[in-house]
């Protein structure tokens, strides 16, 4: 039981300290896997370059803690609301990361996203309109938001306690139609090619960018438990700082987003590391006239079960599937029933 009771108390504590800190149509769909413990904490110095893809299908309607069907939302549009009707939506992320490790002491990181969405909706649709004719389709294919984040583990002598601090920059294709109508605000939205809304603009939430300067601040912490275990936990915190859409009628902001990670590596064979994830991630509202401000909000927590195995030295893989195990979202939007990431990581 000791190493169980050193991995609980590890984890209240960072908690405790992390408690005052209180990229998707769902608010809180994104991948959550913590690249960083799926590969192991490290130290040595040198380059470090890494590729992880993420597939994200978000294919049922939530409301609140659970799943509702597509004619319980229309029937809001039957009683004379406004309710958007979603279908589904396929993301899927090609991550590239370089880092840079000058010291034990510091990490620089630089990510840099490729992301792949498609998404269909019926619209504002009545129950009787949930045809496949009324289905309209939206695809967008660009560079995202690219992350710089710098991580400082100095704090002890075995380097095992790590802070963050980190930006996010508008990168990425963002904006949609203005609130008039009569116009494009923002980069390079994506449309609609499909269906009854062909030629509108996709919502500026589904946009691969969000128009925002993000500040990041983090922390993590690593140690051994037992003889073949080592126990992790990471924390994050994302809130934009400055907004390119900014203009009356043209504004929007993303909301503040908290993603923890906590987990456990059996580390008997050093090639070959089975390890268990827990992530839960957190997303206020997004806001602005061209925020969907009732339908962005919500908390959700994943189980990740996954393994990492060393082919080479210096070359790692690793794949891990994320089973949602609860989630309570506002409004009604889009989840996943699971999503998957694999990864390559190499150090040179």
């Amino acid at each position: 039981m000791k190493p169980l009771k050193y991995f609980l108390s590890a984890i209240l504590v960072l908690g405790t300290a992390l408690i005052p800190l209180d990229t998707f149509a769902c608010a809180a769909c994104g991948c959550s896997l913590s690249s960083e413990a799926a590969t192991g904490y490290s130290t040595p110095t040198g380059w470090n370059i890494s590729l992880q893809y993420d597939y994200i299908n978000q294919n049922q309607l939530h409301w609140g803690t659970g799943s509702i069907s597509s004619s319980q939302a229309a029937s809001i549009n039957d009683a004379g609301g406004s309710q958007e009707v979603e279908h589904g939506t396929i993301n899927s992320y090609i991550t590239l990361g370089l880092g840079y490790t000058p010291s034990a002491e510091w990490n620089l990181k630089l990510l840099v996203p490729y992301i792949d969405r498609s998404h269909t909706t019926y619209g504002q649709a009545t129950s009787d309109q949930l045809t496949p004719d009324q289905i309209s389709g939206a695809s967008a294919s660009s560079l995202g938001d690219i992350k710089f984040i710098t991580s400082y583990q100095g704090l002890l002598s075995n380097h095992n306690l790590g802070i963050q601090l980190g930006v996010k920059l508008p990168t990425g294709a963002y904006g949609g139609a203005n609130a008039s109508g009569t116009g494009i605000a923002g980069r390079n939205p994506a449309t609609f090619t499909s269906g009854p809304n062909t030629g509108d603009l996709l919502d500026t939430s589904l946009q691969v960018g969000t128009g925002s300067t993000d500040l990041i601040v983090g922390a993590y912490y690593n140690n051994r438990v037992g003889r073949n275990l080592s126990a992790f936990v990471n924390f994050q915190f994302q809130a934009a700082v400055k907004q390119e859409l900014n203009q009356p009628g043209e504004d929007y902001r993303p909301g503040n987003q908290e993603a923890l990670s906590f987990g456990i590596r059996y580390e008997a064979n050093p090639a070959i590391v089975p390890q268990l994830q827990v992530n839960f991630n957190h997303r206020s509202q997004d806001l602005g006239t061209l925020a969907d401000t009732p339908n962005s909000a919500g908390s959700a927590a994943y189980l990740s079960p996954g393994v990492s195995i060393s082919i080479l030295k210096e070359v790692q893989i690793y794949g891990f599937g994320q089973l949602p195990i609860y989630s309570n979202l506002e409004g009604y939007q889009l989840f996943p029933h699971v999503t998957g990431s694999v990864g390559l990581a190499y150090a040179f």
